[in-house]
């Protein structure tokens, strides 16, 4: 760990001081299933905090949703599923003088479902709660401030919150326009975003009004080595490891009108990259140079040291509604590149448009229409062109998958939303085999999903 804080700093070293008037929204712990911070969210205030005047707030937000998919996919089905977070936020400032540190911690209690897993077995989760039944310890960390300035973050993090996000996605349900695809289908075990978060560190820093700096550290593989589902080999969320090769992630953020009350509309860039030093199989060929698909292949892929991704991330508000600044039209657009040879996935992209509260009868609904592309990187079609050389034509050539989005979040009443949501899935799989097909070589069908999902904060 200790090596890991240096090359934090290394990275972030020659940072000047921000202005005193730069926007913090940022450095507050988000809540994973809607985006919301903990500290400031919006709830029915039902749950008891007797001790929130002296920095300790608890918080609980329950998320279910039903979801079934009448077209399209391996099977037609329905399904519901929820999640329950259980979080809590201590300002050690205000309950025992330490300045500037907090500390926050969450628990999911997460029951059934798993549409995508169980029916579709497409490569966009089409829920973000979507995860193995158990309960798991997800985020546990400290953090140190310095101002509004600097901020340091150490324990077990998640990196969604925080790296190639965009400020419009939250209205989506849909898992990839949270941690994208191009991420959590190359990274091992999803890398560190729900349902698995990782030990790790973060530094940030505001070096002007309109540039960011943030970088960490992450153990790479919170789930430890195996074979089977990463979900199982770290249950309950306890494995705390920091042996394995580490990931690392980087962002510069360059941000224009930041400051609240600044007249001109807001929007952000954000350029970034990820590197990891384990070991990534290679999409193609075994040990001895082989297809994969050859009789006389190994069955064991190459090996190829380390792996990296670059990615941006692009958000603007195109119209406010009057001063205020939460409600008006904003647009976002988000890409990430890695290597061919070492990745499923070696192109992802995608975009849309949210509108917020343009109703003045109904000033905190959402909608929102959004795309999302994922590209299979050639080496992994040529070994399917193998397979097809060897089994035929009818054996699919994976090519990309496509997602159409749209929902509308409903508020009925402060801390309950419903969300009816639409998905249309092309190339489920990137234009995969059918596993439960009864004919070998027959692909899984473009899928429609349909869904109500309801949010409630006590």
């Amino acid at each position: 760990m200790r090596r890991w804080l240096i090359l934090l700093a290394l990275l972030l070293c020659g940072s000047a001081i921000a202005q005193e008037d730069k926007k913090t929204d940022d450095l507050k712990p988000a809540d994973p299933d809607t985006g919301e911070s903990t500290v400031q969210e919006t709830t029915l205030g039902l749950l008891p905090n007797p001790l929130e005047k002296r920095g300790v707030k608890f918080a609980v937000t329950y998320i279910g949703e039903v979801l079934g998919n009448p077209t399209g996919g391996a099977k037609q089905t329905a399904i519901y599923e929820d999640r329950t977070n259980f979080a809590v936020d201590v300002d050690f400032e205000r309950l025992v003088g330490l300045k500037q540190v907090t500390f926050h911690a969450n628990i999911f209690q997460i029951d059934a479902g798993g549409l995508s897993r169980g029916a579709l077995f497409n490569f966009m989760d089409v829920s973000g709660i979507e995860a193995l039944p158990t309960t798991r310890l997800y985020e546990v960390w400290f953090e140190k401030k310095w101002g509004e300035k600097l901020a340091l973050r150490a324990g077990q993090l998640a990196a969604d919150t925080e790296f190639m996000t965009a400020k419009y996605t939250d209205v989506f349900t849909n898992a990839s326009l949270g941690w994208p695809a191009g991420l959590s289908l190359d990274l091992p075990g999803g890398g560190p975003s729900p349902p698995l978060a990782a030990m790790g560190a973060r530094l940030r820093t505001d070096v002007t009004d309109n540039l960011t700096l943030i970088a960490a550290a992450f153990d790479g593989n919170a789930a430890g080595p195996g074979t089977d589902d990463p979900q199982l080999r770290d249950r309950f969320g306890v494995n705390f490891r920091v042996n394995d090769p580490p990931l690392f992630l980087s962002e510069a953020q360059f941000q224009w009108n930041a400051k609240k009350g600044d007249p001109g509309l807001d929007g952000k860039l954000k350029l970034g990259g990820w590197r990891h030093f384990g070991g990534f199989s290679d999409q193609h060929l075994d040990t001895a140079g082989v297809s994969l698909a050859a009789p006389a292949s190994t069955g064991i892929a190459a090996n190829h040291v380390g792996d990296f991704g670059l990615y941006a991330s692009l958000e603007q508000k195109l119209y406010r509604l009057g001063d205020n600044e939460d409600r008006g039209i904003g647009v976002f657009a988000r890409a990430s590149y890695s290597p061919p040879d070492r990745n499923l996935i070696d192109l992802y992209a995608d975009g849309g448009v949210e509108f917020i509260g343009l109703m003045d009868r109904r000033p905190h609904d959402k909608f929102g229409v959004a795309a999302a592309y994922a590209h299979v990187s050639p080496r992994a079609q040529l070994l399917d062109r193998d397979f097809q050389s060897i089994h035929g034509p009818p054996w699919p050539l994976r090519t990309s998958e496509a997602l159409l989005t749209a929902v509308y979040q409903y508020e009925v009443r402060a801390g309950m939303t419903l969300q009816p949501n639409v998905q249309f899935i092309r190339h489920p799989g990137g234009g995969a085999t059918d596993p439960l097909g009864s004919s070998p070589g027959k692909h899984l069908k473009a899928a429609t999903v349909v869904g109500l999902r309801s949010v409630v904060k006590f």
